[in-house]
């Protein structure tokens, strides 16, 4: 698991067009995991960021995405809710298992994998700032964008 003081995992993303090497992605980077397209608590941390994403970019930050989802499904979850924030398709899940996102959990005594809603703020030479996990939607772009003005110089 990737925690904080820790060099992201040397990985290439593909985000809006762009390709991003975790380890140095050369600005700093939000990078948030989510389960799924098209949820409920899903559908609103991504318009929360993409209600934020002229502050983040102010602040020199780039915002992206993370779900196993394929790319196909993140581009119909882009435009059904006009979504202006990157979305990264891990379908192997290599990313999410490197930052220790992909987890066991449990649902009604049924034990299964699955994503675990995260957040890192890594800076521009790959060192990753501040982690949240468990993440609870309400709230959280707001707070991370709090911490992108404390942290990030």
């Amino acid at each position: 698991m990737i925690g904080q003081g820790d060099t992201a995992p040397a990985a290439m993303l593909q985000a809006g067009g762009e390709t991003i090497d975790l380890a140095s992605p050369g600005r700093p980077l939000v990078l948030y995991f989510y389960p799924k397209d098209d949820t409920s608590g899903c559908t609103r941390e991504a318009q929360d960021f993409t209600a934020l994403a002229d502050e983040f970019a102010a602040a020199g930050v780039k915002v992206v995405g993370v779900s196993r989802d394929p790319q196909k499904s993140h581009d119909k979850f882009t435009a059904k809710y006009e979504l202006t924030i990157p979305l990264a398709s891990d379908e192997d899940g290599r990313i999410s298992e490197a930052f220790g996102t992909w987890v066991e959990k449990s649902m009604y005594g049924r034990k299964y994998m699955g994503m675990e809603r995260a957040t890192y703020l890594i800076n521009g030479d790959g060192t990753v700032l501040k982690m949240w996990r468990k993440v609870k939607v309400p709230g959280h772009a707001q707070e991370v964008l709090r911490n992108v003005g404390e942290l990030v110089t």
